[in-house]
């Protein structure tokens, strides 16, 4: 009888383990993912960038890199940065974006409105703090070839060309200049009889004097430079050191152009050749200021180019 009970009891013994063990595959079938992927190393990096087109477009590029070795899907990304109001993010217009093992692949993302600081030495500590110990983070939300559901990981982003320092830099001064005056270039473009030169106007329209006592009352173009499509003639050089108050009548800067180049491929190639870069100081900061031509006189400065360049 005793040893009938040892019999049995050591097949109930086997029966549970046996039990468990088939029991513990099928717990882990039924485990959802954790959604931030926490071992390993991560399957996708992402890099910032900025292409010519972007350029002075308060855009950027979000370049993505599947280093997972297999087919991956990204359904949404975005970047979080303490030199920016609000997440950058990237709108998919066609659904969603087959990322190919090994081939990086930029997704265009708008800007939003840059965090400044009240002065230039307040922001340069700010940035400088911000590049060791708050730097960019992203989160892409993705699916992979055989896994139900979409997985989220948020990699550091590298910015090699410190794209979003130099963005935040050239939106917060165009903001405290436009606390001055609105620049605009004229749409209209006068060309010389001779169609060899021509002049833009640049149109400055002071703001209200608030009242206020800020510091911000006034700017200074020191100097305006030349573009890859147009120059000023060595014997009429554009103005400097021009001091805008607020509370001042409008005025105009006419400047007279010639090309720059001629090649064939000077406006075939242009991005930012109607950009016009002028060197400001306004409060305690000062930088480059690019004011865009619009569309009418765009068309007119790429006509203008082509009639002077051709031979005479």
């Amino acid at each position: 009888m005793g040893g009938s009970c040892t019999i049995a009891r050591r097949w109930l013994t086997v029966l549970a383990a046996v039990a468990m063990a088939t029991a513990i595959p099928a717990l882990a079938a039924c485990t959802v993912p954790e959604s931030q992927e926490s071992a390993g190393p991560l399957p996708i990096t992402v890099e910032v960038n900025q292409s010519r087109d972007q350029y002075g477009k308060q855009a950027i590029q979000l370049l993505l890199t599947n280093v997972s070795g297999g087919p991956l899907t990204v359904a949404a990304a975005q970047l979080a940065s303490p030199l920016f109001q609000g997440d950058i993010l990237w709108e998919p217009t066609g659904g969603s974006l087959e990322l190919p093992p090994g081939q990086p692949k930029s997704l265009p993302a708008r800007l939003p409105a840059p965090v400044c600081g009240r002065d230039q030495s307040t922001a340069q500590q700010a940035t400088a703090q911000q590049s060791v110990t708050q730097q960019p983070v992203a989160t892409v939300r993705y699916s992979e070839l055989g896994r139900a559901g979409l997985r989220e990981v948020a990699p550091v982003a590298v910015d090699p060309f410190r794209v979003l320092e130099r963005n935040n830099t050239e939106l917060c001064l165009a903001a405290e200049a436009a606390a001055v005056a609105d620049i605009v270039l004229d749409r209209r473009l006068e060309v010389a009889p001779d169609s060899r030169t021509a002049v833009v106007r640049l149109v400055i329209i002071p703001k209200e004097a608030d009242g206020a006592g800020t510091d911000i009352s006034s700017m200074t173009i020191a100097s305006i430079d030349g573009t890859t499509l147009i120059a000023a003639p060595a014997d009429e050089p554009w103005p400097r050191n021009v001091r805008i108050v607020q509370g001042a009548p409008r005025s105009e800067l006419r400047l007279r152009i010639r090309p720059a180049r001629c090649d064939p491929h000077a406006i075939a190639e242009d991005k930012v050749g109607t950009l016009l870069p002028l060197h400001v100081g306004v409060g305690e900061r000062e930088g480059q200021l690019k004011i865009p031509a619009g569309t009418a006189l765009r068309g007119q400065i790429y006509d203008f180019v082509t009639a002077a360049c051709a031979p005479a």
